[in-house]
């Protein structure tokens, strides 16, 4: 299962230390992440295999929505700061659309990353 893994400038620490708190499940071999530039980096930092788009300004999240769309990418986790103005707003907003036009799971924050995750760990 590939699962995209997205953080604005504010939550990326966040986002880090999610992953550090599900490594159990996140390090299982049918699980592949994927990443827009920077959020990829910071999760190689700490330990994890991932392959990195563009950075989301440059296109990472259109990069990640097409992953979607061609029904590759199954899973997005993409921890949003609702605090901040964001100058790629409309490619955030395409690659939301793109998840549910093809009924692909997005959490926009840390808790609904949780149940999404918990929910592969029990089918597993």
């Amino acid at each position: 299962m590939e699962i995209a893994i997205i953080a604005h400038d504010g939550k990326k620490a966040d986002l880090v230390q999610f992953l550090n708190k599900n490594k159990e499940i996140l390090i299982k071999e049918n699980i592949k992440l994927i990443a827009t530039g920077t959020t990829g980096g910071k999760a190689e930092a700490a330990g994890f295999k991932v392959k990195k788009m563009l950075s989301g300004p440059l296109g990472g999240d259109a990069q990640i929505a097409a992953r979607v769309a061609e029904g590759k990418t199954k899973m997005v986790l993409f921890f949003k700061d609702p605090m901040s103005n964001h100058p790629h707003e409309v490619d955030i907003n395409m690659l939301i659309r793109v998840c549910d036009v093809h009924n692909v799971p997005l959490a926009t924050n840390e808790a609904t990353a949780q149940l999404l995750l918990l929910g592969i760990d029990g089918l597993q």
